[in-house]
């Protein structure tokens, strides 16, 4: 079967004028995707075939690192940023080189700063365009129109995303598959993860019931791509019925994003052009529009785009007959829209007045309206679940129980992240509150985001150079909480153009102020410290970062 596969990619690369991207599909880390990869390689270098490792992590495992002897490997390219030296793919010297197939691991990464590209599956467009074949991989969580689901899976939220259109513009799409009791007998024996982190990995993402489920999506991919590669292109557009697919888009919306990964993934298994269309209306001209919903509505067209929708924007004050004309124009058939959840009184319906949604199931003609369900009822489940995970560790970071804990130390038991990549400051202050609101399930995440938000707007929460402390006082909460994140390429915020490595993220109850001035006295007494955020910085793991405050905090408390 292996060899089978190897000659179907040895037969297209030898065939193709642009490049030949070849993918290993997996639904988890250390299934065997960079291994399989380089045994083609190998397969692949016996056939006679230029073949060259661009970039491959073995991440230490000795079987993968023995199928890297007798391939050429190209140097890493090193970039300093922030006083750290990283190494990247070295796609310049990569395209000079000019090999007939290149390996690219781990497709959905993201380059450091300052490199020829954001993101590696861009590296690997413009090294198929200049005619080299690529094999990489890349795990199914990281495909753009996954994302919700996966959250809704495994209560975590992927960063690092690609395009679909990259996985369906593959040639080959292989899945990498192995039971998952296997696979996490792989992880106890340390196989996929190095020692300590195996814990937390069985713990957190590694849970039996979410690999299934991962599995479960990938096969489900796999088998979507083989359908939707079989289809005659001819018989598709012989096809009379019109099944191209829309979503409508809203400025205010806060499921935009939900609303086009949906639809892109509808588009996908139709084998169809999709559409993302956004009716503007005169009371939504650009001087009238507050900022941050035009940053919001911007970055929801960026992504229709990124996703492969064709994007159109118009304006007129009759949404659903605007809507209605281009979905007859464009030989619509599926027409994706939001629930705003808009209530009309008795009044209103007596005089004939429909919401958004019952008028365009009532003037469609021929056209399928979906109004998919995202408004995401598994978030408290998750949260409670979440809640009851980092309760433990947080017991365990600090030495003792939490019902032990003293209600006056929220520095103690405040939740820890460590980043190893550039964050936006919003970006940071959001993955923190999403911490602390799983942690605490009766903060509203939504009410503690505006809070903040509100009190970012009043000033600048830098201290110093190195400290970000966005905080805010809210109701609901008897005591103070607290989340901390360390980032040691920055976190960066473009409206003032500072940069921190660390962040605390502060809420505290407003009626005790007095609780608010202390703790924040605390955490300026530890930032005006040289020696403390030093320590902080070289810190490895969630773990030494707590041991540090704690450290900290005596010391303090130690003081006349």
């Amino acid at each position: 079967m292996e060899e089978s596969r190897a000659d179907t990619f040895l037969r297209l690369i030898q065939h193709a004028q642009r490049g030949r991207l070849k993918i290993y599909l997996g639904y988890c880390a250390g299934v065997g995707k960079t291994y399989q990869m380089l045994l083609e390689a190998q397969r692949l270098r016996e056939q006679g075939i230029d073949v060259v490792a661009g970039i491959v992590e073995t991440h230490g495992r000795k079987e993968t690192e023995a199928l890297l002897e007798n391939l050429e490997i190209i140097p890493r390219k090193t970039l300093a940023y922030r006083g750290i030296e990283i190494t990247e793919m070295d796609i310049d010297m990569l395209l000079q080189r000019r090999p007939a197939v290149v390996l690219v691991d781990e497709l959905a990464h993201t380059n450091v700063p300052g490199s020829r590209n954001s993101k590696r599956y861009q590296d690997v467009e413009e090294i198929l365009d200049s005619g080299i074949h690529v094999v990489s991989t890349l795990n199914i969580q990281h495909l753009e129109s996954l994302y919700e689901t996966v959250e809704m899976v495994t209560g975590v939220k992927v960063r690092e995303r690609i395009p679909d259109r990259i996985a369906l513009q593959a040639d080959q799409v292989v899945n990498v598959d192995i039971a998952t009791d296997d696979l996490l007998h792989r992880l106890k024996e340390g196989k996929v993860y190095l020692a300590g982190k195996v814990e937390s990995a069985l713990s957190n993402f590694f849970r039996p019931e979410h690999l299934e489920q991962l599995r479960e999506l990938t096969l489900r991919e796999v088998a979507a791509q083989i359908d939707t590669n079989r289809r005659s292109p001819l018989q598709e557009e012989a096809a009379s019925s019109p099944d191209q697919v829309m979503v409508c888009l809203s400025s205010r919306s806060e499921n935009s994003a939900a609303l086009l990964r949906y639809a892109s993934r509808i588009a996908g298994r139709l084998n169809r052009n999709w559409y993302a269309v956004y009716v503007q209306s005169l009371s939504e001209r650009p001087e009238m529009i507050d900022a941050g919903i035009q940053r919001k509505l911007s970055n929801t067209l960026a992504l229709a785009q990124e996703l492969g929708a064709t994007v159109f924007i118009y304006k007129g004050n009759d949404i659903v007959s605007t809507v209605l004309q281009f979905a007859r124009e464009y030989r619509v058939g599926h027409l994706v829209t939001g629930n705003s959840g808009e209530r009309l009184s008795w009044w209103h319906r007596l005089l004939g007045k429909r919401t958004m949604v019952e008028r365009l199931m009532q003037e469609s003609q021929g056209i399928t309206i979906v109004v998919p369900d995202i408004r995401r009822p598994f978030v408290r489940q998750n949260q409670l679940r979440a809640a009851e995970y980092l309760s433990g560790i947080r017991a365990n970071l600090t030495g003792r129980k939490q019902e032990h804990e003293a209600p006056e130390a929220p520095i103690f038991h405040a939740n820890v992240r460590l980043w190893h990549e550039v964050l936006e400051k919003e970006a940071a202050i959001g993955q923190l509150l999403e911490t602390i609101c799983q942690t605490h399930a009766a903060i509203p995440f939504d009410y503690a985001w505006r809070a903040i938000l509100e009190r970012e707007k009043q000033g600048a929460t830098f201290i110093g150079e190195e400290i970000s402390l966005p905080h805010a006082r809210i109701e609901g909460i008897e005591t103070a909480v607290l989340a901390i994140g360390v980032n040691k390429l920055g976190i960066y915020d473009p409206a003032s153009s500072n940069t921190a490595t660390i962040m605390f993220v502060m809420l505290s109850p407003v009626s005790r102020p007095d609780s608010h001035v202390k703790l924040l006295g605390t955490i300026c007494k530890m930032a005006g410290d040289s020696q403390w955020r030093a320590a902080i910085r070289q810190a490895e793991t969630e773990i030494e970062v707590m041991q540090i405050l704690r450290h900290w905090i005596s010391k303090l408390n130690k003081r006349p």
